[in-house]
């Protein structure tokens, strides 16, 4: 985790002002022993008081666990959005891959608690399934 600017389409739908740094978390998941999403998460610093505060020190622990786990959480309706080459998510994503895709897919919601707001993206890595026959 680190504080940095988030990106420009994350910052308006958070409204953010353009200069104004957020805690950006990002993770790998992992389904049999390789990577299968990539998430990334903007956690503004007003986000991180109240019933949040703790959101900032999650380190390994699933941020979904703690979202979920509260009834108040309100969640924006699932957007989609395939990802080229040149989006900056698709070039964080793609570090963790050695075969680069055309395009990556990639799912967005923002989760709001008490007037505090944060958002969550889902890179989703193409997997390759072997059968024997």
């Amino acid at each position: 985790m680190k504080y940095a600017k988030p990106i420009q389409d994350e910052a308006v739908l958070l409204h953010l002002a353009s200069y104004k740094n957020a805690l950006i978390r990002e993770v790998l998941l992992d389904g049999n022993y390789q990577p299968v999403v990539f998430a990334h998460s903007v956690l503004p610093r007003n986000s991180l008081r109240g019933a949040w505060r703790g959101l900032g020190k999650l380190g390994n622990k699933p941020l979904g666990a703690t979202l979920f786990a509260n009834p108040k959480v309100k969640r924006t309706p699932l957007s989609y959005k395939k990802l080229s080459s040149n989006h900056a998510l698709y070039q964080h994503a793609a570090k963790y891959l050695t075969d680069k895709p055309l395009y990556l897919w990639a799912r967005r919601s923002v989760f709001s608690l008490n007037c505090a707001s944060i958002m969550v993206t889902e890179v989703f890595f193409p997997h390759i399934v072997t059968s024997k026959t």
